[in-house]
Formats: structure tokens, sequence, C-alpha cells
């Protein structure tokens, strides 16, 4: 899910000036809670990925939204990239009991970086390794040290979002060999079911998907099969 001035927009290849409030099959608003609920009735999902996408451009932030997800959908493990680069920053969505996100984009130093992900912990942080057009944004260090990345690994590929370009596979499976230990999530790209299963058997952990789902291009049935499978 995706935030901007107030409303779930459509993300689009990282071109975010061009963003809308969503469109969707699930629901006719592009009111948070009421596409968490569509999102909800769809599928259980277990975990929802939110980008704050004014708080990852420092235009405010979207903290009283996400706190009336958590209220009304206590049991949903949220995951909030919201350009959090230090502790004071992670701090009140932590007290949500927010997984918080680290994404490359907006790191200014891999120190900086990798003291804030010790600070988190392995087994709370996040951290979104965000590539465009090919190119990590951020720090290069954060890709070429997986020493230093916590459990969980989202390969964000910006230009594919929204596009039904299909998963940067070639990408994921890079990530992979780099650390064999961690969870890799894919995000960008997913045109339906078959990406889904695609990703599965190449051992990829799970995938952040959107459009597939506003658009009716992935099924409550097709997700069940699919967790049958992992």
């Amino acid at each position: 899910m995706d935030l901007m001035g107030g409303k779930v927009v459509r993300a689009m290849r990282g071109e975010r000036h061009a963003y809308q409030p969503i469109v969707s099959n699930l629901c006719s608003t592009s009111d948070a809670i009421a596409v968490t609920n569509a999102l909800l009735q769809l599928y259980p999902f277990d975990t929802l990925y939110i980008a704050d996408l004014d708080a990852i451009q420092q235009l405010g932030a979207h903290l009283e939204t996400v706190a009336d997800i958590r209220r009304m959908f206590p049991d949903l493990e949220l995951w909030v990239d919201a350009g959090l680069n230090n502790i004071a920053s992670c701090q009140a969505w932590v007290e949500l009991g927010a997984r918080c996100v680290i994404g490359s984009e907006s790191q200014h130093s891999d120190d900086a970086a990798v003291t804030l992900l010790q600070a988190l912990g392995r087994d709370r942080a996040v951290l979104s390794l965000d590539f465009f057009d090919g190119e990590i944004k951020g720090p290069t260090a954060l890709f070429e040290n997986p020493a230093h990345w916590p459990e969980r690994i989202i390969g964000m590929t910006l230009g594919r979002v929204g596009s039904y370009l299909g998963p940067d596979l070639p990408l994921l499976q890079t990530l992979q060999s780099k650390n064999p230990d961690v969870r890799i999530y894919a995000a960008g790209g997913v045109r339906d079911a078959a990406d889904l299963s695609c990703l599965a058997d190449a051992g990829i952990q799970g995938a952040l998907v959107a459009s597939v789902l506003h658009d009716g291009k992935v099924t409550s049935k097709q997700l069940a099969g699919l967790e049958r499978l992992s």
C-alpha cells in the first residue's frame, strides 16, 4: 500500500509525481482503512507493507493513518517504509508495533545505515535495497556488504512497480547468492499468479503486490493455492 496526500495511490514505475488515487476492483475508494479491509476480504493476509511516500519525500507523514490501521486490524503485521534513516525517526513506528523498513534510497551513508540496522535488530528491521535502471539507490556498500543485512531483504525494482513487466528474477537471485541465510522478498513487476509461483520455486520468500490484486489479475483462489505450496 502506497500512501500520499492522505490517500492510497497507485504506484507506477517510481514516478511519484504522477501517482494518482487508487482505482480498484476491490473497493470504490482510496481511503486507507477501506482499502486494507478490501484486501483482507480478498485474502487473509498476515502482513501489510506500507510506503509512506510523503515521509520518504520529507513532506510529512501518515502516522495517524497507520495508527488507525493498527487499531482496526490489530493482528495485521505492518511493515512501514517512511524514509527512516536514524533511530529517532523510527521511534513512533516502533511504538505502533510496526516493523521498520530501511530503504536504501533514504540512507545518507553506509555506516549510518548499518548503525541503524544494528540498533533495530536483525529480527525487527527490514532492509529494502532499492534499484532503478539497474543501479542501487543509496550507498552501494549496503548491497556489497551482506554480512550487515537483517533477516529480511526486499529487492525493490522501482522501475517495474505497477508496470506488469515481470519481476527482476536475476537481481533477486543475486541477492540470494550474496547471503543465503536471509529471506528475500520481491517488489516490482509481478503480472499474475504464475509469476508468484515462479518466485516461490526460485526460493524467494514472498512478494510485495498491489496492482495485480486491485486489477483482479490474482484471485483469492490462486492465493490460497500459492499458500499451500509454501
